[in-house]
């Protein structure tokens, strides 16, 4: 009945504590709040993985105008921050949901896809490779989204540095795992950066596609979280590294 009374508080108690990544840093300097990221104006999730919404947003969650035509310069081995925020104020000590209500736990991802034109919104048919993923912790039963909150909305990883130099998009993913016992259930929480990659490598890496890296059915999208977990399979594929 405990676990019960949970998932119904979570369900009713939180719907719109939700989130948006809506900054970029590279090696610890911000490009701008909202400077070069696709951010939506509402904070809501996409719970259907078939869904072309879940490669950068911007469908059902329409994109805040003017959307930034601004590119992000990136070197390859560069240590690069996101920052997750409750709305698009940006952080708010006073709202207890913000960067995200605790409840919403899950994994943290980022992808990359080379393209031609960064500032494209055409975003159907892209080949993208995960360069970062922060699951479960067994240990300790902690989410990397309780990570980014303890961070202050902020995630760092390290952009490989062999990749090719070019134009990307850095889709940014959080999965809120609250409601996930059944599907559609789990959250996702994802908004895309355009970026330049400068002195690369020469490695492409296997990629795979969005829609299509997820199912329903993954082990990592329906999940029952209100119990001591001795593991958990982030969704999608391996980490590439160099």
């Amino acid at each position: 009945m405990k676990s019960a009374a949970i998932v119904l508080l979570t369900l009713t108690g939180y719907a719109s504590a939700h989130s948006i990544f809506q900054e970029l840093y590279v090696d610890g300097k911000s490009a701008g709040h909202l400077v070069g990221i696709r951010v939506p104006d509402y904070d809501g999730p996409i719970t259907d993985v078939t869904s072309n919404d879940v490669i950068c947003n911007g469908g059902i969650n329409p994109y805040h105008t003017p959307i930034s035509t601004e590119i992000i310069t990136v070197p390859a081995g560069s240590s690069v921050t996101t920052e997750w925020h409750h709305t698009l104020d940006g952080a708010n000590a006073a709202d207890a949901a913000d960067p995200i209500d605790a409840s919403h736990k899950g994994p943290v991802m980022t992808y990359l896809a080379k393209v031609d034109n960064a500032t494209n919104l055409d975003v159907t048919g892209l080949k993208w490779f995960k360069i970062y993923e922060d699951g479960l912790n067994t240990a300790d039963q902690s989410w990397g989204v309780d990570r980014m909150i303890a961070n202050d909305g902020k995630v760092t990883f390290t952009i490989p540095s062999c990749i090719e130099s070019g134009y990307y998009l850095l889709r940014h993913e959080l999965i809120a795992l609250h409601a996930a016992s059944s599907y559609p259930g789990a959250q996702l929480y994802m908004e895309c950066a355009q970026i330049e990659i400068t002195g690369g490598g020469s490695t492409s890496p296997s990629t795979v596609n969005f829609p299509g890296a997820y199912a329903g059915s993954d082990p990592g999208i329906t999940i029952t979280i209100y119990q001591t977990l001795s593991d958990y399979t982030i969704p999608g594929p391996d980490v590439f590294t160099c």
